[in-house]
């Protein structure tokens, strides 16, 4: 069994449900895919890892892997812990909700692994519209950093990709509904 196949079954195991929800779009739906159930699973968070950091193996001097807490902490922090056992480090960075509330009222976490201008890739457990991917990609540049583009582990196909693209920045998908779901 590959890397992508073994990932696979564990989102289908621990990731999908049949079930009717409201997404962070606002949209309802009938089946979600909880990420971070297979993030933070430890086989899961390695594989995750693994096809993260070869999605972007042709993206010229990568200089960090981040986005929007919670969902994309398990997959920053996977992807460069394999990109250092791999002798390519690159470091991860986590945006958050709201700024710190203490301290140095930081909006970005892991800041000072970065220099001014880095040139990083924004990650996401789900992609449905896109809307927190480009809100994590407004905030990092906010903070200074280059963003390139978009990896996220499932693109559910409901435009996300298209508004992403639309605001001129790449998506990739580790998997898509379809994929899943096939």
């Amino acid at each position: 069994m590959t890397i992508r196949e073994k990932l696979k079954q564990i989102i289908l195991v621990k990731s999908y449900e049949n079930k009717k929800v409201i997404l962070s779009s606002g949209l309802e739906s009938d089946f979600y895919f909880d990420g971070k159930q297979s993030t933070l699973h430890p086989e899961g968070s390695y594989l995750t890892g693994k096809l993260f950091l070869e999605s972007i193996k042709d993206v010229e001097d990568v200089e960090g892997v981040g986005g929007l807490t919670l969902g994309a902490d398990p997959i920053a922090t996977a992807t460069s812990l394999v990109s250092f056992l791999e002798g390519r480090p690159i470091p991860a960075f986590i945006i958050r909700k709201e700024p710190k509330g203490h301290g140095t009222g930081a909006w970005l976490e892991g800041g000072k692994n970065l220099r001014h201008g880095a040139r990083v890739v924004i990650v996401e457990d789900v992609v449905t519209s896109g809307g927190s991917s480009l809100k994590a990609i407004r905030r990092a540049e906010e903070e200074g950093l280059l963003v390139l583009g978009v990896v996220t582990l499932v693109d559910r196909e409901e435009g996300g990709r298209e508004n992403i693209e639309k605001a001129g920045y790449w998506l990739r998908a580790i998997y898509t509904k379809t994929e899943i779901l096939a």
